[in-house]
């Protein structure tokens, strides 16, 4: 009952997902470049995990 849940995450994830597209986009040198960049910075989260877990040695 009453349970408060906060959108924080959901806040970084936006943010994250927004400095990601505009990254991967203007390092892009054609169309195709900026599109997978797009699809990267869909699950950029995922390669932040994926390094962290490969540097605890996990």
């Amino acid at each position: 009952m009453g349970k408060k849940c906060g959108a924080g995450g959901g806040a970084v994830y936006g943010l994250g997902f927004i400095g990601a597209a505009v990254y991967f986009i203007q390092h892009a040198s054609s169309f195709g470049h900026g599109f997978i960049g797009f699809l990267k910075a869909l699950v950029w989260p995922a390669f932040v995990l994926y390094e962290l877990m490969k540097f605890l040695q996990m």
